[in-house]
């Protein structure tokens, strides 16, 4: 417990995360900040657990800059490319814009609604809730995303403030915990298979299976009825095998030689890097290769020809469609996947929990829980 609140008190205060700037974990700041107020059209959300993911880490590192070429492991590299680069001056590492230093972080949220602005649905007060993270503010006919956590201040706190329009309510028996594990991820991994088009009895070949991203698109392309084929470090074959995996090959195998070339239908690939020439010859004749993310390293060798005349389709996915949120929670409430909490950390823990994360030991998500505050009055 951290104190008691009174939500119409425009001078309460909860603790948060305060990322400060670019750089190491000294930029995490963990330190009392006021609770914010609700506007036109927004809810107040106190956070019960809040998800982590790559996104905090590179967006502290700078990772996002042009001039930064390492793979998201090697984060003191990282930060050193970025920070040598004149042109970065701590303003280069969002998403369209400038990094808004200093401000929370936290992508994923699960909470529950404790008070609503002018033109929210009071009746809504006291539903547990999911956040839609990537947010199109422009609609659905424009490319413009607004992510929580990196355009505006996120959930690594105990509450939050968002629009009304991108907060679901969750009818699930599933922990807070494992709840906070699914935005981010699940609806990145969702948004690809969307946008990929995956269908029932196509061959998917899924890289860097184990993390957060790759073990939901497992089982949501199994969901599909797609037969995968999965990537992973040799300690966790069997888990990824466990959630729904035809057959994994070891990351450190040569993917080509493992499947022969022109064998998949889709490849689902956030991990890029030096093994991105493989990834395009398993490919058949019109295939499709789909990607959100590069852990592995952002630059790679294309060769063009194996691009154009097997007349392949590369899909970059960022800006999430319409119906993949809807679609998750609808997933979600009908237990029709399985949670892949790794671990959960107090929200005061999450240096240790960023360092841990970069281990890449584990498999599935990370998810930090804040102090559950008391409140003195009745919101409403």
């Amino acid at each position: 417990m951290s104190g008691r609140f009174d939500l119409r008190d425009g001078m309460a205060r909860m603790k948060a995360v305060v990322t400060i700037g670019h750089g190491g974990y000294d930029r995490l700041d963990y330190r009392d900040v006021p609770v914010p107020q609700p506007g036109l059209g927004e809810v107040l959300l106190q956070v019960l657990a809040a998800g982590m993911n790559n996104t905090e880490i590179n967006t502290r590192l700078g990772w996002y800059s042009g001039v930064v070429a390492t793979a998201t492991a090697d984060a003191a590299r990282a930060f050193e490319q970025a920070r040598a680069a004149v042109a970065l001056a701590d303003n280069d590492g969002g998403w369209d814009a400038a990094t808004p230093f200093p401000f929370i972080q936290g992508t994923d949220c699960c909470g529950r609604i404790v008070a609503v602005g002018a033109g929210a649905d009071a009746s809504r007060i006291g539903q547990r809730v999911l956040v839609r993270p990537c947010m199109r503010s422009a609609g659905f006919d424009d490319p413009h995303t607004v992510w929580m956590g990196s355009d505006f201040d996120g959930a690594f706190a105990q509450f939050v403030t968002v629009p009304e329009r991108e907060v679901f309510a969750v009818d699930s028996s599933w922990s807070d915990a494992e709840l906070a594990s699914m935005p981010c991820s699940w609806g990145t991994a969702e948004n690809m298979l969307h946008r990929a088009g995956v269908r029932q009895g196509e061959h998917v070949l899924v890289a860097g299976a184990s993390g957060g991203v790759g073990s939901a698109v497992v089982q949501l392309a199994r969901l599909r009825g797609a037969r995968v084929t999965a990537i992973a470090a040799r300690a966790k074959m069997a888990q990824v095998r466990h959630i729904g995996a035809d057959r994994v090959i070891d990351r450190a195998d040569d993917v080509v030689a493992a499947l022969g070339q022109q064998t998949v239908d889709v490849v689902v690939d956030n991990v890029a890097g030096p093994a991105f020439p493989g990834m395009l010859k398993v490919i058949r004749r019109g295939g499709r290769y789909v990607s959100s993310g590069a852990i592995g390293g952002p630059l790679v060798e294309l060769d063009m020809r194996t691009f154009y005349l097997r007349d392949l389709t590369l899909v970059g996915c960022t800006a999430w469609d319409e119906p993949v949120f809807p679609n998750l929670v609808s997933i979600i409430e009908r237990n029709a996947v399985r949670p892949l909490v790794a671990r959960t950390f107090a929200l005061e823990q999450i240096a240790l929990a960023q360092r841990t994360f970069l281990e890449k030991v584990h498999v599935g998500n990370f998810v930090l829980i804040p102090p559950q505050a008391e409140f003195q009055k009745d919101p409403a």
